[in-house]
């Protein structure tokens, strides 16, 4: 099914990162290429099946590349686009807000 968007930006923004799961391999994926099993470990708590479902969503809206390389067992890498490593002011936003409202959470 196709994704349909308003005329707002915000909007557009939120549908591609709109979910805490996107958001982590995001960030997992920042300091650079991973494997598929490298990014199972690294985002926990996530299921294999869910952290498939977001990947491939990242690559539909052209944030991730997915490169298989033709090997036996297979090795599959994910890294960012152009267009996902300019999502990096976004999740350093979130980070900072993050670093400094997390302890002030009662308040």
């Amino acid at each position: 099914m196709a994704k349909t968007y308003t005329n707002c930006p915000v909007e557009y923004t939120a549908s591609i990162i709109g979910n805490k799961w996107k958001i982590i391999i995001l960030r997992d994926l920042f300091t650079g290429t991973k494997r598929y099993n490298e990014l199972t470990r690294s985002v926990v708590g996530i299921s294999p099946k869910v952290l498939t479902e977001n990947l491939r969503d990242l690559e539909k809206d052209g944030i991730v590349k997915r490169k298989v390389y033709p090997v036996v067992p297979p090795k599959v890498e994910y890294s960012l686009t152009d267009k996902g490593l300019e999502l990096r002011g976004v999740i350093d936003m979130m980070r900072a807000f993050g670093e400094k409202y997390k302890e002030k959470k009662d308040e």
